[in-house]
């Protein structure tokens, strides 16, 4: 008689804080730069500031910018008016 066995495999999640609030992503769908994140938060680039772990990124450098498991994001968008 063949037994079988069940091998459970975890989905391996990346944990981010972004402005306080825990975020998981499954690792498949992940960010792994600041600019994955924000096209997967679906938020422009030119419109926020962002830091990571209280260092503020430069815009030109989100493409480079990597995240790992929890990291603390904050997004500061500004707005006009008076």
């Amino acid at each position: 008689m063949e037994s079988v066995f069940f091998i459970w495999q975890s989905k391996k999640m990346k944990t981010l804080i972004i402005n306080g609030k825990e975020r998981k992503f499954e690792s498949v769908n992940s960010p792994k730069t600041m600019k994955d994140l924000l096209e997967q938060l679906n938020i422009k680039a030119a419109t926020i500031v962002a830091e990571i772990d209280g260092e503020v990124i430069e815009r030109q450098k989100f493409e480079h910018a990597e995240l790992a498991d929890g990291q603390k994001i904050e997004l500061i968008r500004f707005m006009g008016g008076g």
